[in-house]
């Protein structure tokens, strides 16, 4: 029953950042690019309703999200909830009286194909239900330190390579943002509001905040297909990881390792596909 809630949450955490994803570049990327990774990005942006109405779907898709993390574990629920290109698509073609062609179909067909074959492959066995700081510290300076580098990186350069690299920051604490999500979800379960004594609350504010700048930033850098892709990938690679270190969450082993790393690749290649449709590119 608790994985059933997992999947299905998770699912419909992707449809709602998916809508929520396309209402907010559209928003982000009519601000002044002088304006990039600094809070007045987020104070313009509140002044859009179309950028309010993706933020008002994001805030349901973090708590949809976090009532899947509740339930399952990183390493299930993640892979899930990054599969957005593939509810957004059908939906955008139907706004737009057109039908998917074949290699829109096709990557759709790879995306849930390869999340199936790599859901197929976890282990059953759980991991730690509340990890404690220190297996935290290794992740959160390795966190800090990519971000970092790929902002330094980004701001030197321009275009499509901006897009990429800001959007790869953002997935990165978007990462951090999931596991300190199932963290405090899984204090909440056990402690009711006692959670508020410990940090994890705060820092999952605080990540949330700054993770929301990175993406409204990489939306605003370029387009949607090279961003969205991005995050996609890093995002859920980057939960899984976590996952393993700091929730002991158990990986496949032997072959059925083999066969989740091409499972995964096949997820992330349909998205690739998904990313060059028209649709995202309008």
């Amino acid at each position: 029953m608790t994985i059933a809630v997992a999947v299905t949450a998770a699912l419909l955490a992707a449809l709602a950042f998916a809508v929520a994803a396309v209402l907010q570049q559209s928003a982000a990327a009519s601000v002044p690019e002088t304006r990039s990774l600094h809070p007045s990005l987020i104070v313009s942006l509140l002044r859009r309703r179309v950028w309010l109405a993706g933020a008002a779907l994001d805030v349901a898709s973090f708590g949809i999200q976090g009532v899947a993390l509740a339930f399952g574990p990183l390493v299930l629920v993640m892979p899930l909830a990054s599969t957005d290109l593939l509810f957004a698509l059908p939906l955008l073609a139907w706004r737009r009286g057109r039908r998917l062609t074949r290699a829109e179909m096709a990557g759709a067909a790879c995306t849930a194909g390869g999340m199936a074959a790599f859901l197929v492959a976890l282990p059953s066995v759980t991991g730690t239900a509340v990890p404690g700081l220190a297996d935290w510290t290794l992740v959160l300076i390795a966190v800090v330190a990519v971000v970092a580098s790929l902002l330094a990186v980004g701001f030197r350069t321009s275009g499509k390579a901006r897009t990429a690299l800001y959007a790869a920051a953002a997935g990165m604490l978007l990462a951090l943002l999931d596991a300190l999500t199932k963290s405090t979800a899984d204090l909440f379960r056990n402690d009711g509001w006692d959670t508020l004594g410990h940090w994890e609350p705060y820092a999952l504010i605080a990540v949330g905040v700054t993770g929301l700048l990175l993406v409204q930033s990489s939306y605003q850098a370029g387009s949607l297909a090279i961003s969205l892709p991005v995050i996609d990938t890093v995002e859920p690679v980057g939960s899984v990881l976590m996952g393993a270190v700091v929730f002991r969450e158990p990986l496949a082993t032997s072959w059925a390792l083999v066969g989740q790393a091409a499972a995964g690749a096949l997820a992330i290649a349909g998205i690739v596909i998904l990313s060059r449709s028209s649709l995202v590119q309008a």
